[in-house]
């Protein structure tokens, strides 16, 4: 990234070229290149997949160095989350942004609020990127502007610039990793391509997709899911890979899902061509029913088994149906294949939050594959609460605790609020992401709708208030009294969609002449 300095440089350099150009200041043109580092998607892909290898090689070395994630459906959700983890931390780093294909398909299709079945537009997966890169490329040009500001104020008050310029060349941006839910890939092997080519243009540098077949995609913590076998996955990952490759994003990462944990169907079975190989693997994991030549009916799919005849369990949709008990061998093996087949990242949907059940298949990944990393859904289809306190009873019960002062089968009553089983489970909520990263291998905490409920929650209750006794008391009281006293730069959201940045390329382009919307008469003076 060039400085304030060598930018001002750079444009002393073209305005001696070209003679015409007296009407540009060497000042305000680099600064305005300052205000927009990357020009491109490709340039936000190449940039934030460095990120991601750094933070993965650092994690490597010290599991307490995980990273985290929230999920964002709109470009000034992203933005505003960035604003927070910077004014209270200081720093974006260590911090990315997932896009949930789940909100997409609830909050951004044309056709309406959709299930999670890849149902949405593909396009509006990319196009949801670039807005939230847009978004989070003006927060750097908004913060940046405020920057200049006050090295303009310093310059004319004649005052040492120092430590301004510094602020500027050592800025931290609020452009960070997205990791970009492509599902399973709507489609065949070169839709996936196609569409993560558009994915990565847009600026995404970490790709997430799953092993479920493409038209019968589910939800992870749905029913019905069907997995494919590794042959067809493979090829998906590959054309990832290549898309990556051939756009000069050479560090992208790739997050294999496998939902194999609560799958319990696939929709076809593969070719085996040698005994032991990795179709043969997946179709030992199909249940069958041994059954006698004659018995078979006619155009009946027959296997050999350990010598014997046996028929698959085939379900009325024509889906084969897997072993009872295999889900977790399944799980270890779609792992440690995708890791073998150009995978950098797993996803494991488990059913519960329980750190000793994701460590269990961790670990058994990591007999093959030591350099094995989780990407983790800290799910708002759990039951946070209900599941840890059941954890708690669980374990106070090993160690012989007396439990009897609780209802196990009520165990989300507010009763038992501020009680000692209260404080334990909320403790090991704190403690899930310290905890799963160093005894699990999560590298990376996600939480994939939280920005859904948080949405729903704040109308919620915004408008109970309004529409009610209290009035624009509920809004005064309840929004903006916390905006003014937690210092979020939302309140003045005028400043917040670009009016000051707006105002400030108005006098650069027009001097004097510039028609600026801030000023005394402004209301948000007030603020």
């Amino acid at each position: 990234m060039s400085t304030y300095k060598s930018a001002i440089d750079h444009i002393r350099e073209i305005k001696a070229k070209h003679g015409n150009w007296q009407n540009i200041s060497e000042a305000d043109a680099a600064r305005m290149m300052v205000q927009n580092r990357f020009k491109t998607g490709l340039d936000i892909a190449k940039y934030t997949a460095a990120i991601m290898r750094k933070d993965m090689a650092e994690y490597d070395a010290d599991p307490s160095q995980y990273t985290q994630s929230l999920g964002a459906w709109h470009g000034f959700i992203a933005q505003q989350t960035m604003y927070a983890k910077k004014k209270y931390f200081g720093t974006t780093n260590k911090t990315y942004i997932y896009l949930s294909g789940w909100m997409v398909a609830a909050l951004r299709s044309e056709l309406g609020p959709l299930p999670d079945q890849s149902m949405h537009e593909k396009t509006t997966v990319p196009q949801l990127i670039e807005e939230i890169y847009t978004f989070l490329r003006q927060a750097d040009a908004k913060v940046l502007n405020d920057y200049f500001r006050e090295l303009n104020a310093a310059k004319e008050a004649g005052q040492d610039t120092t430590e301004i310029e510094e602020k500027i060349n050592n800025f931290d941006s609020h452009v960070v990793p997205i990791i970009a839910d492509i599902d399973a890939g709507f489609g065949n092997e070169e839709a996936t391509y196609l569409l993560t080519k558009a994915m990565i243009e847009a600026g995404a540098c970490a790709i997430q997709i799953e092993n479920q077949v493409s038209d019968a995609k589910q939800c992870g913590h749905q029913a019905g899911k069907v997995t494919v076998p590794h042959e067809d996955f493979i090829s998906k990952l590959n054309a990832i890979r290549y898309a990556f490759l051939e756009l000069g994003v050479d560090d992208g990462v790739i997050v294999a899902r496998t939902d194999s944990e609560g799958a319990s169907l696939t929709q076809k079975i593969p070719v085996s061509e040698q005994p032991g190989d990795l179709a043969s693997k997946y179709i030992d994991f199909i249940d069958v029913e041994e059954i006698d030549i004659a018995d078979a009916k006619e155009n009946d799919v027959l296997l050999k088994r350990d010598g014997k005849l046996v028929r698959p369990v085939r379900l009325a949709n024509g889906l084969y149906q897997f072993r009872e008990e295999t889900n977790i061998d399944r799980v270890v093996l779609d792992c440690v294949t995708a890791l073998e087949n150009g995978a950098d990242l797993l996803w494991i949907e488990t059913p519960t939050p329980d750190v000793a059940h994701i460590k269990s298949m961790v670990d058994r990944i990591k007999e093959q594959r030591p350099e094995a990393k989780l990407v983790y859904n800290n799910s708002p289809s759990f039951n946070w609460t209900l599941n840890f306190r059941k954890q708690v009873i669980a374990k106070w019960e090993e160690e012989g605790k007396d439990v009897s002062a609780y209802d196990k089968n009520n165990l989300m009553s507010a009763d038992y609020d501020g009680t000692e089983l209260d404080a334990a489970a909320d403790q090991a909520a704190k403690n899930f992401q310290k905890d799963a990263s160093r005894e699990a291998g999560v590298f990376h905490h996600l939480i994939t709708l939280p920005t859904y409920h948080t949405t729903a929650l704040s109308v919620h209750e915004l408008a109970k208030g309004y529409f009610g006794e209290d009035g624009m008391l509920a809004y005064a009281a309840g929004v903006q009294r916390k905006e003014i006293r937690e210092g979020i730069s939302c309140v003045k959201h005028q400043a917040m969609a670009g009016s000051d940045l707006g105002d400030d390329h108005k006098e650069i382009f027009s001097g004097e002449m510039a028609l600026k919307a801030g000023g005394e008469k402004n209301t948000m003076n007030q603020f």
